[in-house]
């Protein structure tokens, strides 16, 4: 059945008008939400198998759950965002944050201007449910009743959206950063109303730095400045956070430095991997496999993926380019990783260049001794090493930006660690 269809029937068993459910359907549909389900919504909104009437129960936030499709909840704003967004062919302002109460928080998304701050305290009465990157999300739209309390509602979360680079995460939204601008570029891209000019770059802070894109340049993101932007939200990058800047956020040149990280992020292979990706994270662990892959590879000339055999996956047979790289296994004990070394870093390991490392292949008749001599060089051997950790159902990979070996003493270590597990 069509959306147009299931508009007429649904508009004929609740007896209502066929143009209004066919809006609501369709804002749901395109939102992701089933079309079981967004059917079910309807019927609970207009009156007809909703439990308890066309009143929506009254939920605390850790209660709610996908499955409930409209709910009443009291909640404190936390953040306000704003953004344009591409809905059905039109450019739609939409508002988003997150809410939160004594028992948890849960993101929204208004489709009309509530005029909601940060700090609010509001019962949100038939608030949509969908799910959202495994989570429930509150939908306010037309049919959401707004309530105002002058008695605020006391929650144990920060209010306002302030927040260190190091604790963002893909998906929030509404946040106010204050940063140094450590690298900037601009950019043409052919974005979705033609071509677009961007700034794109490395924000930095006394946490961690992290890559940003500005959608509508501000002249005050220049190289070196130290600024606050309120309201960014922040999207997945290569496996990493993203910061977006939006014509929505406000920049405004700070009268302080931001002292900005020369360090990257320590932590255990583990709990790096667990992150689900980290822009600038430096891992300690034992080099235990190099894997095919490395050494003198091909890549095609047109997009820089590697070929095989001639034959690259976008292009077909392509005159390749000869190039070097290593993937190696490290691990800390916690769990493992694969790293990646560009070709200067591949270079650094082999103990030669591109050049050096034709002429040996080319003198052994085989490939493989480059990778060969990369391997004895480095298995076996403890580093550190620094770059951008990526995650995704393949594994997860560090694209390097250094690679040292390790000057820590190991015995002197497991001294350190087992004063502190002793009593």
């Amino acid at each position: 059945m069509t959306l147009d269809e299931h508009a007429e029937e649904l508009a004929s068993d609740l007896g209502v008008d066929k143009e209004e459910v066919k809006e609501d359907l369709a804002n749901l549909v395109n939102y992701s939400v089933p079309m079981d389900e967004a059917k079910q919504s309807l019927r609970r909104k207009y009156g007809d198998g909703g439990e308890g009437g066309t009143t929506p129960s009254s939920k605390d936030i850790a209660e709610i759950s996908a499955s409930d499709s409209n709910v009443t909840v009291t909640a404190r704003v936390l953040t306000v965002g704003q953004r344009s967004i591409q809905y059905q062919g039109d450019e739609q302002v939409i508002f988003e944050g997150e809410l939160a109460d004594e028992t948890g928080t849960i993101s929204y998304t208004a489709w009309e201007d509530f005029g909601l701050a940060a700090g609010d305290t509001i019962t949100a009465g038939n608030a949509g449910v969908r799910e959202w990157d495994g989570r429930p999300e509150l939908n306010l739209g037309e049919s959401t009743s707004i309530e105002r309390s002058d008695d605020p509602l006391d929650v144990p979360y920060e209010i306002g959206g302030d927040a260190e680079l190091a604790t963002l995460a893909p998906g929030d939204r509404g946040i106010n950063v204050e940063v140094q601008v450590l690298e900037v570029e601009e950019k043409t891209i052919d974005g979705r109303n033609g071509e677009t000019d961007i700034l794109s770059g490395v924000f930095g802070d006394e946490s961690t730095r992290l890559p940003f894109t500005d959608w509508d340049p501000h002249a005050e993101i220049e190289a070196g400045a130290s600024i606050r932007i309120e309201d960014v939200f922040v999207r997945e990058f290569r496996g990493a956070p993203s910061i977006n800047v939006s014509e929505f956020s406000a920049v405004t040149p700070l009268d302080r430095t931001v002292s900005a990280t020369e360090n990257a992020q320590r932590m255990p292979i583990r709990e790096a991997v667990d992150s689900g990706g980290l822009f600038d994270v430096e891992l300690t662990g034992n080099i235990i496999e190099v894997r095919d892959g490395s050494g003198l590879i091909e890549r095609c000339p047109e997009c820089g993926r590697v070929v095989q055999n001639g034959q690259c996956r976008s292009h077909g047979t392509v005159d390749a380019v000869d190039d070097l790289r290593t993937k190696a296994i490290l691990d800390d004990g916690s769990g493992t990783v694969t790293v990646v070394l560009d070709d200067e870093l591949t270079a650094d390991v082999y103990g030669g260049d591109l050049a050096d490392a034709t002429e040996h292949a080319r003198d052994a008749m085989d490939k493989e001794v480059v990778a060969e001599r990369i391997a004895d060089r480095i298995v076996g051997l403890e580093y550190v090493v620094r770059g951008s950790l990526s995650v995704d159902e393949y594994g997860a990979n560090l694209d390097a930006t250094s690679f040292e070996a390790s000057d820590d003493d190991p015995a002197e270590r497991a001294r350190t660690l087992l004063a502190e597990v002793e009593p």
